[in-house]
């Protein structure tokens, strides 16, 4: 009897290795009690200095405060946003690699830039923050008024040359469907984020620059850069609050722009659950909304359900403007 007990004991004990080895590694850690037990990796799908750039290294050191591992910011720009967004989609879903998700992300799928689905692929964990766009040129510019902007657009014989953060981007969008608006065509002329984008119009290379708040305010603040329109319902505060929006102005366009995190779809459910509870209570510190502040950038913070109602909502009039404005790359 006991041998055959021993025997059993064995068998079971072999089984059960053979199981454990059987497991990729990363399925065990994925509903380890301990998570996270090695750094997170938070990747920021546009390059640095940028306002995406910066509320991602405000969030990664507030979070040491609720997690016992820390978030490293990875930068992957290009394709705006594709080539980040892209990876993080695609990558084992065990909770140490989260994206920071822009809007960009429920845009470009639509115009053939990326493959992901935005509802599908992605499970929002927090928004962190909304802002609209403000179209901005250099104070050196003849344009005084979005008045001036528009007169010149017609009268030019040449387009005005509007940068943006990448192809597909909000900042496009907002170019195209303003020049859709007003009856006139603009050279859109992409970069690596909307940083680069600032830089070319301080160096008179470009004519204008849809951005958000957080990007061209110092600019505007030191009288270097000077901020137009505010595409949004109403004018917001801080050092852009004498801005009109488009609207005063009898065009009837608002748009804008959110951030915030996002992991990879499938992550276990135990795993989830802890990341959530990381991604709120950092969003909820006093130093992100502070640090906000001082960037300018629109603090509002919504939970993961919330967040994943706007990207689907986005994602649809998104696509629905790329259709009608013929926008889709291929």
């Amino acid at each position: 009897m006991n041998l055959l007990i021993s025997t059993r004991k064995l068998l079971a004990l072999a089984v059960g290795s053979t199981v454990m080895a059987a497991l990729p590694l990363g399925a065990i850690a994925q509903s380890a009690a301990d998570y996270p037990n090695k750094p997170i990796e938070l990747v920021v799908p546009f390059g640095a200095g940028g306002g995406t750039d910066v509320l991602a290294r405000v969030v990664a050191e507030a979070a040491k405060k609720h997690s016992n591992q820390p978030i490293t910011v990875l930068n992957k720009p290009g394709a705006t946003g594709g080539i980040g967004l892209s990876e993080v989609a695609a990558a084992k879903p065990d909770g140490y690699k989260i994206a920071m998700v822009t809007v960009e992300m429920a845009i470009i799928p639509h115009m053939g830039i990326a493959k992901f689905s935005p509802e599908n692929d992605f499970t929002p964990l927090v928004r962190l923050n909304a802002d609209p766009v403000v179209l901005t040129v250099s104070a050196d510019s003849p344009w005084k008024t979005i008045e001036d902007l528009v007169d010149a657009a017609k009268k030019s014989k040449d387009p005005l040359k509007f940068g943006n953060a990448g192809t597909g981007g909000v900042s496009h969008l907002a170019a195209a469907a303003l020049q859709q608006k007003i009856g006139t065509t603009f050279t859109h002329v992409p970069f690596q984020g909307n940083a680069p984008a600032v830089v070319s119009l301080l160096g008179g290379h470009i004519d204008a620059v849809n951005a958000s708040p957080s990007e061209v305010f110092a600019f505007v603040q030191s009288g270097k850069l000077r901020a137009l329109a505010v595409l949004a319902d109403q004018r917001i505060g801080g050092a852009l609050a004498q801005v009109p929006t488009l609207k005063e102005r009898k065009i009837d366009l608002a748009m804008g722009t959110w951030r915030g995190l996002a992991a990879p779809k499938g992550v276990p459910a135990d795993v989830l659950a802890k990341l959530n509870a990381i991604a709120i209570k950092t969003a909820n510190e006093p130093a992100v909304k502070e640090a906000m502040d001082k960037q300018n950038l629109g603090y509002s913070v919504a939970d993961g359900e919330t967040f994943r109602k706007q990207i689907a909502a986005d994602s649809a009039l998104y696509k629905q403007l790329i259709d009608q404005m013929g926008l889709k790359t291929n």
